[in-house]
């Protein structure tokens, strides 16, 4: 019988970033430079093939919002057809609350509990990681993306 898994998505930027997890520890991880567009079905397909998937997870936002909408449609698209539910929480928590690029010399930061856009002269090397231990309660079943976040401009 398949292991039982819950498969956690960071599609923010390149590479995308896949974590398997069994008991919320992570087993086995899948990075690729292929557009989510193109990639997120057959990963998923060859995923579901290998595992019984219990849950998913993502990022949802900011980063790149192309790659976040994709995400969220095709997970959601997954979520309903498959009775899988989708849980999100923001890329704050794959990078340890480090600024997100936006455009030019504005970085998404986290002050709080609110996401606002900042100036920062010196760009800081910002990498999302996979988990060791997914801590369900940093997602929320609002899995919508991260709209809301103040006009970058």
């Amino acid at each position: 019988m398949p292991k039982s898994v819950d498969l956690l998505f960071i599609t923010l930027s390149s590479p995308l970033q896949v974590g398997i997890y069994e008991d919320n520890r992570l087993i086995e991880t899948i990075v690729t430079h292929e557009k989510s567009s193109d990639v997120l079905p057959k990963i998923f397909n060859e995923l579901s093939y290998k595992y019984v998937i219990k849950k998913l997870f993502y990022a949802n936002g900011p980063g790149s919002f192309m790659a976040i909408k994709i995400a969220y449609i095709f997970l959601k698209s997954m979520s309903i057809l498959k009775n899988i539910p989708l849980l999100a929480t923001d890329a704050f928590y794959f990078n340890k609350n480090q600024p997100i690029k936006a455009i030019g010399k504005l970085f998404f930061v986290k002050v709080s509990s609110e996401i606002k856009t900042q100036k920062l002269e010196i760009a800081p090397e910002v990498s999302f990681m996979l988990p060791d231990v997914l801590e369900y309660s940093e997602f929320s079943t609002t899995a919508t993306p991260l709209y809301g976040i103040g006009a970058v401009g």
